[in-house]
């Protein structure tokens, strides 16, 4: 089972904002504190094997259903949740498919902000790397963009042709930095940095 409690907690907490005219500023206040008192207790008790596949889930039940909507609800999310979620589904992508398959993915519309998430747990190599990749992405943007159009599979196929990106797909498999351990360690130093937002 996964970590449903935690999944379920900050769903349900989405922290709404509590707001009435017959009542006190101090009181949203307090009832933040306690949600934030609630989810370090929470993140303290989730293994370290399961810790970022918690955080994700927390940001797809976020997103459920308002895809089209993703990058402004992962902006309002707080710094450490948005590096977490975007080195994470960064890693998935190039891991299965490459920096291509990252960048014609969903996924890569983060490629502007993953240097500074990579920045944010350390990961100087990564950081690096993808910052030599958006550089190239963007000189071959134009080119890509013909393939994006078309929108099909044979498209995608075709456009790993034209991409200059795969030295860089080699290059990334290599890199010595555990992305994951740095993450975790980060999480587990600083977790008020991975707490829900309104």
């Amino acid at each position: 089972m996964r970590n449903t409690f935690l999944i379920v907690f900050f769903a349900s907490c989405a922290f709404a904002a509590f707001h009435t005219d017959s009542v006190s500023s101090e009181v949203p206040k307090s009832i933040d504190a306690s949600r934030n008192r609630q989810t370090l207790e929470i993140l303290s008790k989730i293994p370290d094997e399961k810790l970022e596949q918690a955080i994700v889930e927390y940001v797809e039940t976020r997103i459920a259903g308002r895809d089209k909507q993703e990058r402004q609800i992962v902006a309002k999310l707080s710094p450490g949740i948005q590096a977490l979620y975007i080195t994470w589904w960064l890693e998935a992508e190039v891991n299965n498919g490459g920096f291509n398959q990252y960048y014609w993915n969903s996924a890569g519309q983060f490629a502007d902000a993953a240097p500074a998430a990579f920045d944010y747990f350390g990961a100087r190599q990564h950081a690096a790397l993808m910052r030599e990749a958006n550089t190239i992405r963007g000189v071959e943007s134009a080119a890509m963009q013909k393939f994006k159009v078309q929108g099909s599979i044979g498209a995608f196929s075709a456009s790993y042709e034209e991409s200059k990106l795969d030295p860089l797909d080699t290059r990334y498999y290599k890199l010595t930095e555990n992305l994951s351990a740095l993450r975790i360690a980060r999480i587990r130093a600083h977790p008020e940095d991975f707490l829900g937002s309104p």
